[in-house]
Parts: structure tokens; sequence; C-alpha cells
């Protein structure tokens, strides 16, 4: 029903690129060029400013892709309205989540729920709670999902499932043998931490500023994009991590890492689903009841 060449565009769009566009969609390079060219021929204008391999867009191209935005939900929330009335429900749901969730909440969460919903099409996009929130303003996904304390006034959260950050090293680390330290004594030992952007470090660095502590007084020796990386890390230094206890739960059971408390250092954090306020409703009102339901603790 809908014009599929509108998907296609705002793809290009979105992420300035006809090669990504193809990887997102899943059709070929020459076919996202066919569509764009289709729509500028019925338009009788240029879409993209090409310039080598980089484009940009036209005036037309943001005037119709800020209308584009509008009809692609408009048809996705009269999709889902009119499959609800038979109990049928289809369509295209894009979900954002920071890395934790992504890596060590989602996947038990959206197998269930594609099992109950097989006819959806749930894609997921990984990244840190800023990139999440950027890429849900930009309309590249429909729901996100992030962790961390800051918040962006334009967009609403609502907590599903608490978490808490643990300072964790690995068993042959000199710290093992200890089962606390202080505060001061955590000054001097070398960290490994999640990069800028991410949620983990906003609520280390957060807990930190209750305790008078700012991060540039912190040892860090490295900053990692990704939890699994500070892991690893972890294995061959003799750093300290500070990670979401959920992330490590095997390896503490195992013995290969071992939690290390700073005293009188709380890093309790939320999970947070985000959306654009007014934008609620639909597919993406499923997904969140089905996990508030389900999964929220």
């Amino acid at each position: 029903m809908i014009d599929f060449r509108l998907k296609v565009f705002r793809s290009v769009a979105l992420n300035l690129s006809f090669t990504k566009a193809s990887q997102e969609l899943f059709i070929s390079q020459p076919a996202i060029s066919k569509h764009i060219q289709e729509l500028e021929g019925e338009f009788h204008t240029r879409l993209f400013n090409r310039m080598g391999n980089k484009i940009s867009l036209t005036h037309t191209g943001q005037l119709l892709l800020d209308h584009c935005e509008t009809i692609l939900k408009d048809y996705q929330k009269l999709d889902f309205e009119m499959n609800s009335l038979r109990n049928k429900y289809s369509g295209e749901l894009r979900i954002g989540a920071s890395t934790t969730i992504a890596q060590y909440v989602l996947p038990t969460i959206l197998a269930a729920f594609i099992e109950q919903y097989p006819q959806l099409s749930v894609s997921l996009l990984n990244g840190n709670s800023r990139e999440v929130e950027a890429a849900l303003q930009e309309g590249r996904i429909d729901l996100g999902m992030v962790e961390g304390v800051i918040r962006q006034p334009q967009l609403k959260y609502t907590m599903f499932m608490k978490d808490e950050l643990v300072s964790v090293v690995h068993r042959h680390n000199r710290l093992a043998q200890r089962d606390e330290i202080s505060l001061k004594e955590l000054q001097s030992v070398p960290l490994a931490l999640r990069e800028r952007g991410s949620g983990t470090l906003d609520v280390f660095v957060r807990a930190l500023q209750k305790c008078n502590i700012v991060l540039s007084s912190m040892n860090v020796m490295m900053y990692l994009g990704s939890t699994e990386g500070i892991k690893l890390f972890l294995e061959h230094s003799d750093c300290m991590g500070v990670v979401s206890v959920r992330s490590i739960s095997k390896e503490l059971y195992a013995g290969d890492f071992k939690v290390v408390e700073i005293e009188n250092l709380k890093m309790e954090r939320e999970f947070d689903f985000v959306q654009k306020r007014g934008e609620e409703g639909g597919l993406q009102e499923m997904l969140v009841k089905f996990i508030t339901s389900r999964y929220t603790r």
C-alpha cells in the first residue's frame, strides 16, 4: 500500500549514503539509485547534491524528508490499528538500545516477542545512550532503550528495569585478594571505563560527584566502546573495570572475575524506554507492554 520509494529515500537521507541505505534495507545499491531517480523524475527536481563520494540533501530533499517522516508514521499507525481490529499484528518496528541492554537484556526478550508476534519485522540498532537518543530524534528508530542518568528534556523516559554497576578485577589482579577498597585507594587504581556518551560512564561519574570526586582525578588507563572489550582488557592488565552486574554474572560465577567493593560508592541506575513525546502507541507500545508485563523488576 505504501510507496516503498519513500522508505528508500528516508534511509538514504538519514544515512547520507546509498551504500548504508542498501545495507539497512537489504536491497542492492543499483536498486536504491533507481528508486531515488524515479522520485526525482516524478517531482522534477534533484533531492540530493552529489559531491564525489558524498551526498547532501537539497532544499527540496529536506522538504520531502519532513513530509516523508509524517507519512510513514501515519501509515505505520494506520496499519497497526487496521490489523489490530482482527487481532493481527504486522509491520516494522525499529528499536535502538544502548550497549549493555542490547547485549545482555534484549536478546531473550526479543526472542519471546518475535515468537508471539511472528509477522512483525523487528530491527535493532546498537549504540551508546547518546547515540540511541540521537537516532530517535532523527527518526531512525521508533523506540529507544537507554541506561544512565542524563535526560533530554524533549524526550520521554519510562523505567522498566533496575541495574547496578560493580567494580571488578580479573582473578589474577592483586586486588582480587581484597573485598573492599576506600575511595582514596580508588584514585590510584588504574581503571578501564566505557567511552564518553555511554550511560555506564554517566552513572560512574555521578556516583563520584556525590562523593566530591571528579573523573579527572582518577587514574583512567583506557576508555573502551563495549563491556566485552573491558572484560578482555582486564584479563590482560592490572586494571579495574566498572560494568553492569548483568554483564559479568557468568564470569563471577565461574570465578574468573571478582567484585571489589568501593567504600561508600553506590552505583545504581535504571534501564529506561525513551520515546518522542506525543508519539507513544502502535507497535512500540506493544513492545513496551510486553516487556513491562513480563520482565520489569
